[in-house]
This record gives C-alpha cells, sequence and structure tokens, in this order.
C-alpha cells in the first residue's frame, strides 16, 4: 500500500510517498508560511506521477501553526477524494536523524520553551513548557541529544534537524496498522487555544 506524508511544520517542508518501505516520490522545499506554493506543486506532481495512495499522514508540530493548519487541510481533503485512510503524528517524532532516542526543543513564545522527549518514533513526554533557566538546566544534564528545528543561539548544547515527510511515513508503529482514522486531526497546541470573548452590547438610554 502506498502512504504519502506531508509535513510542514518547520521551516523545511516535506512530501514523501512510500510503498512498503521503497521510497517513490520525496521533495523538499523551504517552507514559507506565506507562500505555500511549493507544497502544492509537489503534491499535484507525486499523484500524478504515482496516482493515489491508500494512506495519508501528516504531521502534527509542534511548530509552525499555519503549515500544520494547511497539511490537516490538504490531507482532509485528499483522503475524501480518494478514500484513503488518515492519521496525524507529531513532527517531533520524525526528525531527521539517526538516533532512535532524543529530546527536542523548541520556542514556544511569551518568553517560554518546551522540551519533549522521543523513543523509537514514539512521543514519550511533552512537550512540556518551562522558562529559559529551567530548560538550560534540563538539558545540560540530559543524557540523550538534543534537536531543535529552529536556531535558538541560547542554547549552544543543542543540534539542528527538521521533521521528515519519510520518517513520518516510515515510522515504526504506522506498521503495525496504528493508521486510525477515527481521531479529529489537530495541530499540537502547547498551550490552551486563547478565546476572545465578545463583550456584551452596551445599552444606550433612548434620547428624548
Amino acid at each position: 500500500m502506498k502512504t504519502l506524508a506531508f509535513e510542514l511544520s518547520s521551516g523545511q517542508g516535506g512530501i514523501a510517498l512510500l510503498e512498503d518501505g521503497a521510497v517513490l516520490f520525496e521533495r523538499g522545499f523551504p517552507n514559507d508560511r506565506k507562500d505555500s506554493g511549493a507544497f502544492f506543486e509537489n503534491v499535484q506532481l507525486c499523484l500524478q506521477q504515482f496516482g493515489a495512495p491508500g494512506e495519508i499522514v501528516v504531521g502534527l508540530g509542534p511548530g509552525s501553526y499555519a503549515g500544520v493548519r494547511i497539511a490537516i487541510a490538504t490531507a482532509l481533503g485528499l483522503r475524501t477524494a480518494v478514500n484513503a485512510n488518515l492519521a496525524g503524528i507529531a513532527s517531533i517524532c520524525a526528525i531527521d536523524v539517526e538516533d532512535r532516542d532524543y529530546c527536542v526543543i523548541g520556542d514556544a513564545r511569551r518568553q517560554s520553551f518546551y522540551l519533549a522527549r522521543v523513543s523509537n518514533g514514539r512521543l514519550v513526554d511533552g512537550p512540556a513548557l518551562m522558562s529559559a533557566n529551567d530548560l538550560e538546566t534540563r538539558i545540560s544534564t540530559a543524557a540523550l541529544p538534543v534537536y531543535s528545528s529552529e536556531r535558538l543561539p541560547q542554547f549552544p548544547l543543542l543540534k539542528l534537524a527538521y521533521p521528515s515527510a519519510r520518517r513520518l511515513a516510515e515510522l515504526p508503529h504506522l506498521q503495525s496498522a496504528e493508521i486510525d482514522d477515527t481521531r479529529p486531526l489537530e495541530p499540537i497546541y502547547l498551550r490552551e487555544p486563547h478565546i476572545t470573548t465578545p463583550k456584551e452590547p452596551r445599552a444606550f438610554a433612548p434620547t428624548k
């Protein structure tokens, strides 16, 4: 069965199509949230060359909210069109490195950062929010390599690496038939979504 994967959570986007573990199509490109042309061009090219997939996998972040939303929307539309199975996986589980056990950090804005731990393609801890000082303490004592998909010069121990669409498609638990089409796909939120409650309309006294 052919598995198509979309990854748009970081500055390096990617599309990959695998069939029985063999890579049929793989493209990487700069991921600009203001211009998704490269992503859609490669989706179209992949489908034209190799036809519809039986499974679709999309990276859920954390990372670029706009990029993840675009990937999810595209996956949902394609799933409807070709009747494929669909799954969402944390993008940080597919960092393109040789290590199978590692930590990932990232900027969570508002003067905070996140830390997560991945083991053999599974998110086993986090992402947890913490201050820069707390994160520095954690990673300085970590027994695992630490990666990030963005440059954070205040943390000299980290290594720069990006999630890979190919890795998303070949993660071990996908080979165990854990493609799950029953759960809604949403980006991984580092905080509860902020919702502004509309103000009550002001009452005006009638004029005389």
